[in-house]
């Protein structure tokens, strides 16, 4: 029986910086990618996205909704009371761009809570919002995703989590919403992450994947990604795991790993 291989994605946003955006595309084809994901494609055309994918014959894996307003300290604003309008706009479209790009899984931003706010509030807010998301993309097979961020990265975003996102997740209670399993994240809040990623596995419906504490490669730092890989592979998972990562030095110096992997 063949081995049930990891699928890798290059998150475009973090690796390849030395090109300027749209020819990472290439630059990811030529280091082997067969996938690519990135935070936001909205500075770019529909058009001109799905050209280079085609050119470069690769697939879209995952992208964002819209984040707002970040210079204000916006990241997300699908749980933010009173943005519903905005909100709702951006999952539209995100969904126009998700059938250009034939994507069919997106994440959704949450929201960054502010001090003093009524967290349940901001909760509530987003859940809504999800379900109205998940019900419109219900048909278009696109499956929602949901990442907890933690707060070295993303003070008071709304979940820091796994079982925050996990909570929510059964709260929102629609077969196409699922969590973002990003290792990183998750080994900085909850650790464990063997126990963690078995227990929630049915509820995972994407993977990131980065060295910890310095978020490189993953081939340095405190975890073992050789079990990692095996553990991802042991339960069956068939995704794309987006290397969300900050090359040490030039990316494609970095791809020892990746290469090693592939040759196994």
């Amino acid at each position: 029986m063949q081995k049930n291989k990891c699928q890798f994605a290059a998150n475009l946003t973090m690796m390849f910086t030395e090109v300027p955006f749209l020819e990472r595309f290439s630059a990811a084809a030529n280091a082997g990618f067969q996938a690519v994901e990135f935070l936001s494609p909205y500075e770019f055309t529909k058009e001109e996205l799905s050209q280079q994918l085609k050119k470069n014959n690769l697939k879209m894996a995952l992208f964002n909704s819209a984040m707002g307003d970040v210079a204000k300290g916006e990241w997300g604003l699908n749980g933010i009371p009173g943005r519903e309008d905005d909100a709702r706009k951006n999952i539209r479209d995100a969904l126009e761009y998700a059938k250009a790009l034939n994507c069919s899984i997106i994440h959704l931003m949450a929201a960054v809570v502010p001090p003093n706010e009524d967290r349940a509030l901001y909760q509530q807010t987003l859940i809504d919002n999800v379900r109205y998301a998940a019900d419109l993309y219900a048909s278009h097979n696109i499956t929602i995703v949901l990442e907890a961020l933690c707060p070295a990265v993303k003070p008071n975003y709304l979940y820091s989590s796994q079982w925050q996102v996990l909570e929510i997740v059964k709260l929102i209670n629609r077969p196409n919403v699922k969590i973002l399993f990003d290792v990183f994240h998750a080994q900085i809040v909850d650790g464990n992450i063997t126990h963690l990623f078995e227990t929630i596995f049915d509820h995972v419906g994407h993977i990131q994947i980065a060295s910890i504490p310095e978020r490189h490669e993953p081939d340095e730092g405190e975890i073992d990604y050789q079990h990692i890989f095996s553990l991802f592979e042991r339960t069956h998972y068939h995704g794309w795991i987006g290397c969300e990562y900050r090359p040490r030095a030039k990316t494609v110096e970095g791809l020892g790993w990746y290469k090693k992997y592939l040759n196994q």
